[in-house]
């Protein structure tokens, strides 16, 4: 989940050069689309496990991608001149009001929300270990979305536009880039992966709310930062890095659960103090 966040912040900064806070609310509203239609399968008697989980993660990723869109087109396009406080203030913006939104309007929106789950007690067991199928998917589905979309941002001319903007928007728009455009499917993969990140939310704690996209916002930042904000590879690096150090806090602290979100700004400070271009230095000037 950390990883897939922390490419949409990746590509929204690559190509955009803004930190888009609006990405977790994003995240959420992919985890409440993904309930509607459990409940729309519920409600029409299907029981197929993997037919519900394979239509809420389409669901998500066209809602969440097309929304994405519609952010960058109505808050985002008119002030892509000003200063980039003016951007950043703009993203807080969008992530109240997508946040307040659904509190206010979707059925009880301002509780937390049980998520179906089809194989939530089914477990694959290697020897005395065992790991619950959802993870193993989880796992397997992060890995193959960030693979494919670094062959997107390198082998693909939708990727080449990106990573030229991201080099020099003036010189790629004089080659012809429509550099509209590019933004544009910056945003619809961007806010895509983050679609499906809320559905993983939604399998793995089999609750959502309505405020989780601000903490899933600062983390899926710090990942990007730790690993190298600009950079596919990097920010899958520093989403599965972020992962395992709050599983060790949480494992070697005392008390560890209650300070885990602690510990995660703790490492965005220090990242931002002593290396903020992240693992992959590169990362910083250019994305791929």
């Amino acid at each position: 989940m950390y990883t897939l966040v922390a490419v949409g912040f990746t590509l929204f900064f690559g190509v955009m050069g803004l930190i888009n806070f609006a990405h977790g609310e994003v995240f959420m509203i992919g985890a409440f689309a993904a309930l509607v239609v459990g409940r729309l399968f519920t409600n029409s008697g299907i029981a197929d496990g993997w037919a519900l989980i394979a239509t809420m993660l389409i669901v998500a990723i066209l809602f969440c991608g097309v929304l994405g869109i519609f952010i960058e087109r109505l808050a985002y396009r008119p002030v892509r001149q000003a200063p980039m406080l003016v951007m950043l203030i703009t993203s807080l913006g969008v992530s109240f009001v997508l946040r307040e939104g659904v509190k206010e309007f979707f059925p009880e929106g301002a509780n937390p929300l049980g998520f179906p789950s089809p194989y939530k007690f089914e477990s694959l067991h290697i020897d005395l270990i065992a790991v619950g199928y959802t993870q193993v998917a989880m796992i397997i589905a992060s890995i193959v979305l960030v693979a494919g979309t670094n062959l997107l941002v390198e082998r693909t001319w939708v990727g080449r536009s990106m990573r030229a903007t991201a080099d020099d928007p003036d010189a790629a728009r004089m080659m012809g880039v429509g550099i509209g455009n590019v933004i544009r499917n910056a945003f619809f993969v961007g806010s895509a992966l983050g679609g499906v990140a809320g559905v993983m939310n939604g399998l793995y704690y089999l609750s959502i709310r309505f405020d989780m996209g601000w903490t899933m916002a600062i983390k899926g930042f710090t990942a990007a930062i730790l690993g190298g904000l600009g950079n596919v590879y990097g920010a899958a690096l520093g989403g599965y890095l972020l992962a395992a150090l709050e599983v060790l806090v949480v494992a070697l602290v005392p008390q560890g659960s209650q300070y885990k979100d602690v510990f995660v700004f703790l490492i965005l400070i220090l990242v931002l103090m002593f290396r903020p271009s992240g693992i992959l230095r590169r990362a910083a000037q250019k994305m791929g």
